[in-house]
């Protein structure tokens, strides 16, 4: 499984970004992996973000982008989005998005086996 995150920018605070990540490769079946992503801040741990189980329903996500953050997916496509409003500064970071065939899914980065590169997001005046 390949995942290829994009969709970062630089941006002012109170802006909205759209993050997507692909998912790629044989033999394998999207609609049974659940996804998460994380980020991590330079200094910082990786943290998780927001996460999707394979149905799509029951999302959950970190009590500091709640009401801000909407993820969701299009299985047909193969991808999942991030779905980023009212920016913070505190969301710099770069932006990771994993999976696991699963039905839950999780915001513990050790509950994924595969990883996408980063893709950086930049909130800044």
């Amino acid at each position: 499984v390949q995942l290829q995150a994009s969709g970062g920018g630089s941006v002012q605070p109170g802006s909205s970004l759209r993050l997507s990540c692909a998912a790629s490769g044989s033999g394998f079946t999207f609609d049974y992996f659940a996804i998460g992503w994380f980020r991590q801040a330079p200094g910082k741990e990786r943290e998780g973000v927001s996460c999707i189980p394979n149905s799509g329903d029951l999302t959950h996500n970190v009590d500091s982008v709640k009401g801000r953050f909407t993820i969701s997916r299009d299985n047909a496509k193969k991808t999942v989005y991030l779905h980023m409003n009212s920016l913070k500064p505190e969301d710099t970071a770069v932006y990771y998005c994993a999976a696991q065939r699963a039905i839950s899914c999780s915001l513990q980065k050790e509950f994924y086996l595969y990883w996408g590169q980063g893709t950086l997001v930049t909130v800044s005046s």
